[in-house]
């Protein structure tokens, strides 16, 4: 018993390894993940890795791939594109709907979400590359709470469904955006600000251009990411003598 408790917190050391890894684009997009060098990176049987992997493809980080193994997640123009037209016209129906209907609790949890969010700290302590847990957790809090006020369960839902499918590509805006100066708090400010109006026209558009301006970073990215991977099978395809 003592041995299988032993196994399986040395899974989860891995898998959360692995995970802080991948969020901050040190394993970056497309990247196979080959069981030796695994093994000799985080010092783990080869067993131990294929356990911490299965849980990281059950939550979207990577991809199991047959008869080759794990890949991180692609960036996939395709899908960012896609998801990010059907959340603009979702969530900004939503917000719309959510900046008339909301009432005065409404405006509380919102204006205390965004405190929460305005005071913690983006990245991660000790690494600059990885956005925080917490911050993520008072981001989606906030996000949530501003598009609460909607009397519409179903369509709220359905937005909220789609935010959580653009977690991982939100997570990635940091340290493949390379836009340093971003001013994230002044985009959420605005928001705020719109919302509390009850202006629902500029809360919608500044609820699209703060969307899709992680898009546009991380569509820059994907080309360059491209590149790197072509570069880099180009070079094993030389190494081998293909």
């Amino acid at each position: 018993m003592a041995i299988k408790g032993g196994k399986q917190t040395l899974s989860d050391d891995v898998r959360a390894r692995l995970r802080a890894d991948i969020l901050s684009g040190r394993l970056l997009p497309g990247y196979r993940l080959k069981f030796p060098l695994l093994s000799a990176r985080y010092d783990v049987s080869v067993s131990v890795l294929r356990e911490a992997l299965v849980r990281l493809a059950e939550q979207g980080l990577v991809q199991s791939e047959p008869h080759q193994g794990f890949v991180v997640t692609p960036l996939s123009r395709e899908t960012l594109g896609e998801l990010t037209d059907a959340r603009i016209e979702l969530e900004t129906l939503v917000l719309r709907r959510s900046v008339v209907e909301g009432d005065l609790a409404w405006e509380s949890s919102l204006v205390a979400a965004h405190h929460t969010l305005e005071r913690t700290p983006y990245t991660a302590q000790g690494d600059e590359d990885r956005i925080d847990d917490c911050w993520s957790d008072a981001h989606a809090d906030f996000h949530k709470a501003l598009l609460n006020g909607c009397a519409n369960r179903r369509l709220l839902q359905m937005a909220l469904g789609l935010r959580d499918e653009a977690e991982l590509y939100r997570r990635w805006s940091q340290p493949l955006g390379d836009e340093p100066s971003r001013d994230l708090a002044g985009e959420h400010r605005t928001l705020l600000d719109a919302a509390l109006a009850r202006d629902p026209e500029a809360s919608a558009q500044a609820l699209c251009a703060h969307v899709r301006h992680t898009t546009e970073l991380l569509l820059v990215a994907a080309d360059r990411l491209e590149r790197q991977l072509s570069h880099a099978d180009a070079q094993a395809a030389g190494t081998r003598g293909d």
